[in-house]
């Protein structure tokens, strides 16, 4: 089947420059912990505050959306993660921070359940693994591209110099206005016959095992650039590395959604998963080419479940597109910011090295709830072989 991808890739970019703003937080906590004095604990609850905004809003978000077809513009979503987590190094008083992160994260709820949405009215479901891939990369591009941004920001001008970030957001929203249609224009239909109601069971399910694996993926993120710097490079060296690290879950968002198409969604997603979880251990367990490595691998595999699992959902919710991708990106995602602070919490208990130890147990916790989902497996029925198509 042929799709114009035109959309979709409009939309890719946008999220591109909506997700760079995610990882900053994570990237400056080395210097909010030595700069500011925060815990382990505090620190990992700037991210967990930030998480957990955006995840109560963007469920509500893709609903306005799927019932009353109103999204906020992509541009405005931008401008207020821009302002708000650039302001965030001017800022020496706690709750001050914490609230500017909350402002930052309503501007990162609002534009994913609208713009996803739009992006799986485009597919059909034997192609939905890719295209749903190709909007999820501009996303982790961002993501990886903003711990580059901060690191430099920061390793330059010290945590006042990340206010520089705002910049480029600001110019880049209003272009977005400009060159940009609303997305609830292009994405819902002046009429349209009732949605049959999605299997509630199969979207919690999903919903829950997303939650681990989020825990998983950010409280890995959220603490590589500590763990890096205790292991002796230089915060800007530390902040390249975990860029590159989400640089290899781009390339596995890809093939990730590609091999789902062709192989089952929910086949990929058990063996992703459980394959992860080997390179992470090497990473914590060895030091050197070795570790970083690891460590490569692991955001490949682990990050390549992640458009996967949102085509699933749409495919177990074909008329509530907007809700699930809240709950999928906001939600779940929130869940596992709530990790994050266990992994903290449990990295001032011990030691660092041993609150990461949490990521593996996150992923075998998510594995059997993945496995429960009432999604149809492809290449593992008796008798059937994959399909060619």
């Amino acid at each position: 089947m042929t799709v114009d991808t035109k959309p979709v890739w409009g939309l890719s970019a946008a999220h591109l420059v909506t997700d760079l703003y995610s990882p900053v937080l994570p990237a400056i906590l080395p210097l909010l912990i030595a700069d500011q004095g925060y815990s382990f604990f505090l620190a990992g609850l700037i991210v967990t505050v930030y998480n957990l905004t955006s995840s109560f809003v963007q469920p509500l978000v893709g609903w306005v959306f799927d019932t009353r077809g109103f999204a906020v513009h992509v541009g405005t979503s931008v401008a207020i993660s821009a302002i708000f987590i650039s302001i965030v190094g001017l800022l020496d008083n706690y709750f001050l921070v914490l609230a500017s992160v909350a402002v930052a994260a309503l501007g990162h709820a609002f534009f994913h359940p609208s713009a996803l949405g739009t992006v799986s009215r485009l597919a059909s479901d034997s192609i939905r693994g890719r295209i749903t891939s190709y909007f999820v990369i501009g996303g982790n591009l961002g993501y990886a591209i903003g711990p580059i941004c901060a690191g430099v920001a920061v390793g330059l001008m010290g945590l006042p110099g990340l206010v520089v970030l705002a910049v480029p957001g600001i110019a880049i929203a209003v272009a977005l206005r400009r060159i940009l249609p609303a997305p609830d224009r292009a994405a819902v239909p002046e009429t349209r016959a009732p949605a049959a109601k999605p299997s509630y069971r199969a979207v919690a399910l999903l919903v829950a095992a997303s939650g681990f694996r989020a825990w998983a993926i950010f409280g890995s993120v959220a603490f590589l650039p500590t763990i890096l710097t205790m292991r002796g490079f230089d915060l800007v060296t530390a902040n390249i590395l975990v860029s590159g690290t989400l640089i290899a879950g781009v390339v596995g968002q890809v093939v990730g959604g590609v091999l789902s198409d062709r192989y089952g969604r929910k086949e990929y997603t058990i063996i992703g998963l459980v394959t992860a979880i080997p390179p992470f251990v090497v990473f914590l367990t060895t030091e050197g080419i070795l570790s970083l490595a690891a460590l490569i691998v692991f955001g490949f595999i682990l990050w390549s479940t992640f458009a996967v699992t949102v085509a699933m959902a749409h495919e177990i919710a074909p008329g509530n597109v907007g809700l699930v991708s809240g709950l999928m990106l906001g939600l779940a995602v929130g869940v596992g910011g709530m990790g994050v602070s266990v992994t903290g919490w449990i990295a001032d208990m011990t030691t660092l090295t041993l609150g990461l130890a949490t990521i593996p147990l996150a992923i075998v916790l998510a594995v059997p709830l993945f496995l429960f989902v009432p999604y149809p497996w492809k290449s593992l029925v008796r008798g059937r072989l994959p399909s060619r198509g």
